[in-house]
């Protein structure tokens, strides 16, 4: 989707012009993938734009440097300090926000510590990520040729620039075949992710994630969705998922920042019932959540004024 540009850009500690948000050629993230980012989005309340799961977004871009050996040089508190002030700085009432911590100009090799860190805090109007009625059309969808990264090959767990490369070639690989995402299994078969997303499938009456030591990225969205889940009384397990399980599932839906909640209309030519109840359900009750209407949620919402 093009990028539609706001007024301002944090980095490094002020608000610069969007035209004036630059970085040298030579800047090390560019040549080697060695850094981490966050998917946010900021939603529209009855007091105002407010960031939906802030700071667990926020610790997780931590975590992430932390397993990639890099120390990010703020606090926890002063990047959402700054992303509440960049979200603000746009006017929108909503917004994604894109958080980047980037190994900077002046040091080149595969050694990164020398490497400055540098961090960046960008937002935009953007719909959603697989389009503004994917809950209710659903999405194609095809199992991936490529495999989702081995824990002890690229980690699955830090949400790393380099690592999207492995998605980018699934998720080009589907759109040229005709499907509108991807599915990657992981290296000993079993259900990992999508490219962007994680994965939910009902099955029996209920409804399965995969586990983390699958390759799935530990979700924020996914979080929320378990959540809500348990409020609906929908049961619902972490537990590992083979191909098979999908082409005969109930139904199935896909959720992240960026995808919100997506059902799934079918599975390498399979068809899945869609839009599956549960899914409408969840969707239905994520909708309110983000944007603060449900009581027991509201403290996910972080007002940016």
């Amino acid at each position: 989707m093009p990028i539609t540009p706001t007024p301002k850009i944090w980095m490094n500690g002020d608000l610069v012009d969007w035209d004036e948000a630059r970085v040298h050629v030579l800047t090390h993230t560019l040549h080697y993938g060695t850094g981490v980012f966050e998917g946010i989005r900021a939603y529209a309340t009855s007091d105002g734009p407010a960031v939906f799961r802030l700071t667990d977004h926020i610790v997780r871009l931590f975590n992430s440097a932390t397993i990639l050996g890099m120390t990010i040089p703020y606090t926890v508190d002063e990047l959402i300090e700054a992303t509440l002030a960049t979200v603000a700085s746009t006017g929108l009432d909503s917004c994604y926000v894109r958080p980047l911590a980037y190994l900077g100009y002046g040091e080149m090799g595969l050694n990164t510590k020398p490497c400055s860190v540098d961090v960046a805090i960008a937002c935009w109007p953007w719909g959603a990520y697989l389009g503004d009625d994917a809950v209710n059309t659903g999405v194609r969808m095809k199992i991936s040729s490529w495999t989702r990264h081995d824990h002890n090959t690229m980690p699955p767990a830090a949400k790393t620039v380099g690592n999207y490369v492995n998605s980018s070639l699934a998720k080009v690989e589907a759109l040229n075949a005709g499907y509108d995402e991807a599915i990657m299994l992981a290296p000993n078969g079993l259900v990992a992710e999508c490219t962007g997303e994680n994965i939910f499938v009902s099955r029996n009456d209920v409804v399965i994630t995969p586990p983390l030591s699958a390759g799935a990225l530990e979700g924020i969205t996914q979080n929320t969705v378990m959540a809500i889940a348990q409020e609906l009384e929908i049961e619902l397990r972490v537990d590992s998922l083979a191909r098979s399980d999908l082409y005969i599932a109930e139904e199935v839906f896909v959720c992240g920042t960026a995808a919100e909640v997506s059902s799934v209309n079918s599975i390498d030519d399979r068809p899945i019932p869609c839009p599956g109840p549960k899914t409408l359900a969840i969707a239905e009750m994520y909708g309110r959540v983000v944007r603060g209407e449900v009581p027991q949620f509201k403290h996910w919402c972080e007002l940016a004024n």
